[in-house]
């Protein structure tokens, strides 16, 4: 594979097909296995195979060690969420990193949690009652308010009563008052309380409960508590009511005791004797400052410790991460029937034959193992993984690539052209160099920041723009090249290159047509001449030259698709494919299609005013009427009927031949079973039910027959509604070159009209926000997708299958990626 791919027909790129794969097997002694593992995993050039796909995860071999590290990434887990409680950050860069010991760090790791979470329960402890002091000094403030002003009112009561009494009687005074007197000591009834606080929200559904269930027989007194308070059950603020229930008889009592549970409202003692209600705040302050100073320093030795765990946490959260995927990937090897080795298998790729070989060597050395590993390769029909070596730069235009389907083993790869196709298309339909720029700057941003921001967490959109800047990158650069074609500043036309070719006859003329006109000078250099915008004829001008500039890219673009159809079917030896599909393609797509881009730059050089539509409409319709005044070369009409012909010979060509010749090729391949000429064409692929056959199943005539009839079908309507799906290049861009204009006339100018500098700002922030938003944010988004379109469904339908796998090697950088 190697020498077909530095050889033969296909132009010797990295991207163009993917790197060569060989399956590869290692017979591992036990005790250098997990060396081995560490070592490869280091490298990354190895994906393992898993030999023990019938096995649950608890009958492997490893279950048990794999449960130890899931263990100890679960303290780790915790403490990690325990450091972000304290804000505390993991030091990223940790200086002298020591050797560790797995079962070392094992039992740290269980001493630490341990701790831990007795620091936190501990602590919690401490919170809550430290909490309910605070509670409990604000019921003794408020409730000792409340008894105070009732103490004082009772004694002006008091003594206004016996000043009534020693007075003289007036002829007010009621007559039972002595009586009433003489009998209240006898009547008075022992009054109990409740002290607590509720929360205010809930203040008033529980003073109507208590109220009803004791039907009226209590008396409840409540005060706003200025701040929030910290409840001592839930941990948050909250802000409360301190309430004084006074009542008669324990079954009230009850009651009311039932109903401060029910709505959260906490209890306190409290005492009616003044000086014992300040004997109580004192102490409680006192217990208050002792509980602030305690918490206060199981903080800081909980900070302590958990700055000490942050210090290390990464260096052990890596070292868990790696033992964990080293175990997981030694329960995908097998053990042999001596079980003293450890069979794997897995696909590399050949580049990293020797760089493999040297991890296995050094492995043995360093695990002082008797037996070196075994390295062989072994032949299999199995389809390899597919893997591209890209950078930075190429990795975002194949991962466009790889959203459609990742391609087979050694196909080739758009992604080759993708990285020029792509963004030019974006480009024209969004011509405007200054809109270009604009996308350049902000673009250039994130490429002078890259290394900054690639170690940051950044927002889900944030993140995607960041990944695909070089697909903006190339997007602007082609933005601001087709711009200056078409000769495009936010929709303003400038003379960059030379003065207009064209000029006035008269003064009247300027608003007219461009018959008005005359040419004065050479031809406008490089893309549009200025005078086209503005004039009445700009619209049919401009409309026209960018649907026949559609059209030439459509049929190029699609062209390309076919001629990499033949690349693979050279590479992959498959002569059918290029007889009865590359070239009745190629012949159908340029003798109905390729005609028309003909016919568009022979009335382009020549200056022909015939009517591409009525030619191309009457070639099918009355192919032997004379052409007139549509002719565009001699003899036009003899070459319309011999495309014809061609086109229409071509159909059956694609539909028929194929499956007859699969048939014949099957049946010889079962009389000679040695000899297999189509083993590794698509359709033996295809017809195979596993990787592992041979050939023995029977051939479906009828289904191949079918599929060949769907092809020829798709490809046939496919050719005319894929050059039709290219206007789109034409209509975007003319949407895109309105929409500008009509931001810059009708709200820049508009405002500049008015000579008021206020009119005027608010004008330019109007046009700056509607440029943005409108035709630096959606539009760039609308043509992004129909580029994308164009791509998927115009161009790779031709010749990409996209029905691969990727490499996914084991390597601990992608470990630690997922992880994240």
């Amino acid at each position: 594979m190697a020498e077909a791919r530095a050889g033969g027909c296909c132009p010797p790129m990295d991207l163009f097909r993917s790197e060569a794969m060989q399956l590869v097997q290692l017979i591992i002694p036990i005790e250098s296995a997990h060396h081995t593992v560490s070592y490869l995993g280091d490298l990354g050039l190895l994906q393992f195979k898993d030999l023990n796909a019938d096995k649950s995860p608890f009958q492997r071999t490893y279950a048990a060690q794999i449960k130890k590290f899931g263990e100890m990434a679960r303290k780790l887990r915790f403490f990690k969420e325990q450091m972000v409680k304290a804000g505390i950050t993991p030091l990223t860069k940790p200086g002298a990193q020591n050797e560790i010991d797995v079962d070392d760090l094992e039992v740290k790791l269980g001493e630490l949690e341990a701790e831990l979470v007795e620091m936190n329960a501990n602590n919690e402890k401490l919170q809550r009652s430290y909490n309910e002091l605070v509670e409990y000094k604000l019921v003794l403030n408020k409730a000792g308010e409340f008894f105070s002003s009732a103490l004082r009112n009772a004694t002006a009561l008091q003594k206004e009563l016996e000043s009534q009494q020693t007075g003289e009687e007036s002829l007010d005074a009621p007559l039972l008052q002595d009586k009433e007197i003489l009998n209240e000591s006898s009547k008075q009834v022992k009054l109990g309380f409740i002290t607590g606080l509720v929360p205010k929200e809930k203040s008033m559904p529980f003073e109507r409960i208590i109220f009803r269930a004791t039907r009226g027989n209590v008396y409840i007194r409540q005060a706003a508590v200025e701040e929030p308070v910290v409840d001592p059950v839930s941990g948050e603020k909250v802000e409360k009511n301190v309430y004084v229930v006074f009542y008669s008889g324990e079954k009230a009592k009850t009651k009311i005791l039932k109903i401060c549970e029910a709505f959260g409202a906490n209890r306190y003692p409290f005492t009616e004797d003044f000086g014992k209600q300040i004997q109580m705040i004192s102490e409680v302050s006192g217990r208050i400052s002792e509980m602030k100073a305690a918490i206060d320093a199981g903080l800081f030795h909980r900070s302590h410790l958990l700055q000490t765990i942050g210090d290390q946490f990464v260096q052990w959260n890596t070292l868990v991460r790696k033992e964990k995927s080293i175990y997981h990937t030694l329960n995908m090897l097998s053990l042999d029937v001596t079980k003293k080795c450890l069979v794997a298998e897995g696909w590399s790729p050949v580049f990293g034959t020797k760089q493999i070989q040297d991890a296995l060597q050094r492995a043995a050395f360093d695990s002082n193992s008797q037996v070196g590993t075994i390295f062989q390769v072994l032949h299999t029909t199995e389809l390899p993984p597919t893997y591209f070596r890209t950078n930075k730069f190429t990795s975002a235009f194949q991962d466009i690539v790889d959203a459609y389907g990742v391609a087979k083993y050694q196909e080739a790869n758009p992604g080759v052209y993708t990285i020029v196709t792509f963004p030019f298309l974006f480009a024209v339909m969004f011509g405007d160099w200054g809109h270009g720029i604009c996308m350049l700057l902000a673009t250039l941003v994130f490429i002078i920041r890259e290394k900054k921001l690639s170690g940051q967490k950044l927002g889900d959109i944030t993140e995607m723009t960041f990944g695909g800047r070089y697909v903006i990158l190339m997007m602007a650069l082609f933005s601001i090249y087709t711009g200056l074609i078409y000769n495009e500043f936010f929709s303003v036309p400038f003379e960059l290159f030379a003065p207009s070719a064209y000029a006035c006859r008269d003064l009247s003329c300027r608003d007219a047509t461009t018959d008005g006109l005359i040419k004065v000078r050479p031809t406008y250099p490089f893309g549009v001449d200025p005078v086209w915008h503005g004039s009445r004829s700009e619209l049919p001008f401009l409309n026209s030259l960018k649907m026949k500039m559609s059209i030439l890219l459509g049929v190029a673009q699609m062209n390309l698709g076919i001629i990499l159809s033949y690349f693979n079917a050279t590479y992959f030896k498959n002569s059918l494919n290029i007889w009865f599909q590359f070239i009745p393609q190629m012949i159908f797509l340029n003798s109905l299609f390729g005609y028309l881009s003909l016919l568009i730059i022979v009335k382009w050089s020549t200056g022909s005013q015939a009517d591409l539509y009525h030619v191309m409409i009457y070639m099918f319709l009355s192919p032997t009427d004379e052409l007139g005044e549509n002719e565009l070369f001699p003899r036009q009409k003899t070459v319309q009927l011999v495309l014809l012909l061609l086109a229409l010979v071509s159909v059956p060509w694609m539909l028929l031949p194929k499956p007859f010749l699969l048939k014949k090729q099957h049946e010889a391949r079962h009389q000679g079973e040695s000899y297999t000429p189509l083993q590794s064409t698509e359709e033996s692929l295809q017809l195979e039910t596993n990787h592992d056959s041979h050939g023995h199943e029977e051939f479906e005539f009828s289904e191949v027959f079918v599929h060949q009839m769907i092809h020829t079908i798709e490809f046939v309507l496919g050719a005319v509604s894929n050059t039709a799906s290219y206007l789109r290049l034409w209509a975007l861009s003319l949407a895109h070159s309105e929409l500008s204009s009509v931001f810059y006339e009708k709200v820049l100018l508009l405002a500049w009209g008015y000579h008021n500098i206020f009119i005027l700002v608010i004008g330019a922030i109007v046009f700056i926000f509607a440029t943005v938003g409108v035709l630096l944010v959606m539009e760039t988004l609308s043509a992004f997708l129909h580029a994308l379109r164009l791509h998927w469904v115009e161009f790779q339908n031709k010749f990409y299958e996209g029905d691969g796998y990727k490499f996914y090697p084991f390597s601990f950088a992608l470990v630690n990626d997922e992880d994240e």
